[in-house]
């Protein structure tokens, strides 16, 4: 299950059904179907303040995730983790990859559960790698939703 939890009423409006495939489709890719991960939609002041407080960096920034990665004992799932999307971040870096808000917290979604499922760009290979995958799964993801407008 893909939870959505939104801080605050005045954030921009994002589509959240977008941002559930998004995460869905990324586990998919990896046969991860019985997992779960709760997203929390934020302002830079929160996700500045968990930035600081887990990175001990003093900004914001667009995207967090925290790796839980235990069974449910109720579900018999999996939990993976939280991702922590700053809508005003996301908001301000669209327009520079030629994406709407909805298609950038998509693509951070993605970005997160990468990082939930071990992926990291710390070296130049790590990166390419990860890259290659997220840029896959978000182009599948516009297209499809794309036709089902159409």
């Amino acid at each position: 299950m893909i939870t959505i939890q939104k801080t605050k009423s005045d954030l921009p409006q994002v589509n959240q059904d977008l941002i559930r495939k998004a995460v869905k489709d990324t586990l998919l890719n990896f046969s991860r179907t019985q997992t779960d991960i709760t997203i929390r939609l934020t302002n830079d002041n929160e996700i500045a303040q968990l930035n600081k407080h887990y990175r001990n960096i003093s900004s914001p920034t667009d995207v967090l995730s925290f790796n839980q990665n235990y069974q449910d004992p109720e579900t018999g799932r999996n939990y993976l983790g939280d991702i922590v999307i700053s809508l005003e971040t996301a908001k301000t870096q669209a327009p520079k990859y030629n994406l709407s808000l909805d298609q950038e917290c998509a693509f951070l979604a993605i970005h997160g559960t990468l990082h939930l499922l071990g992926y990291d760009h710390a070296t130049a290979e790590e990166k390419t790698r990860m890259w290659e995958i997220q840029e896959k799964i978000l182009n599948e993801l516009i297209k499809d939703s794309q036709k089902k407008e159409g």
